[in-house]
């Protein structure tokens, strides 16, 4: 499957795809006028579902740029529920945010809930290309996250990032490996790529030229969600 992305194409969407998802500092993630980042409160509606999914991540999580019915996390729900599934799915995406971010406020979010998440859908990691962080750095991130969630006894999905050739061939090495990786290790599912099927497609984007438009997240939802389920069963 990682073939299939290392051609100049994917190379300059990813690019792009990376400057939106980290335009601010690390020390400093307020967010842009418009921007949807996670919610500060727990949704109240989650208490209502059977079953509860934590969406934690960046930009692409989060629903940059679409209505609030439009992007991830809403309509993954949607899928799932049509599918008959009593699920709710919490938007905890956070534009701008590394893996040392997510790091830093997942047990914050965690412990902001009305109930233990069923399942956590983790994709951090692109913000961390665009920096140039060291991939054992990212690595080193991620597993902590989901070392905590393992600790809380709360199953993962991990959904990938790919690193652009143009980073060279030892870096994309070192950082293609980290999700495949860690999914062995910690026997977690792994959704090798987030944006498989919309990178490259200008009709699946916003104007801005970066982010799925509402076309783009139900191609990403379509892709997605029955590994979600499968997910959900164990």
């Amino acid at each position: 499957m990682l073939n299939r992305f290392m051609t100049y194409g994917f190379c300059f969407a990813i690019l792009q795809l990376l400057i939106a998802c980290g335009p601010a500092a690390e020390e400093n993630s307020a967010p842009i006028v418009g921007e949807q980042t996670a919610s500060d409160n727990a949704d109240e509606a989650v208490a209502e579902a059977k079953t509860l999914i934590l969406a934690f991540g960046d930009s692409l999580y989060a629903g940059y740029g679409l209505a609030p019915n439009e992007g991830f996390a809403p309509e993954l729900q949607k899928a799932l529920n049509d599918a008959g599934q009593d699920v709710r799915v919490h938007n905890a995406g956070v534009s701008g945010d590394t893996t040392a971010a997510g790091l830093r406020r997942m047990d914050f979010v965690l412990d902001s809930l009305t109930k233990k998440p069923d399942l956590v859908l983790l994709g951090l990691g692109g913000n961390d290309l665009l920096r140039g962080l060291k991939p054992s750095d990212t690595r080193a991130n991620m597993e902590a996250m989901v070392q905590k969630l393992s600790d809380r006894d709360i199953p993962v999905m991990l959904t990938g990032m790919l690193a652009p050739p143009n980073l060279g061939k030892e870096f994309s090495d070192q950082f293609n490996v980290i999700y495949p990786a860690l999914a062995r290790k910690y026997d977690v599912k792994l959704y090798p790529f987030f944006m498989d099927g919309v990178v490259g497609r200008s009709d699946l984007i916003l104007p801005d030229g970066i982010h799925p438009n509402a076309q783009g997240i139900d191609v990403i939802v379509e892709r997605i969600a029955l590994d979600v389920e499968l997910a959900l069963k164990g």
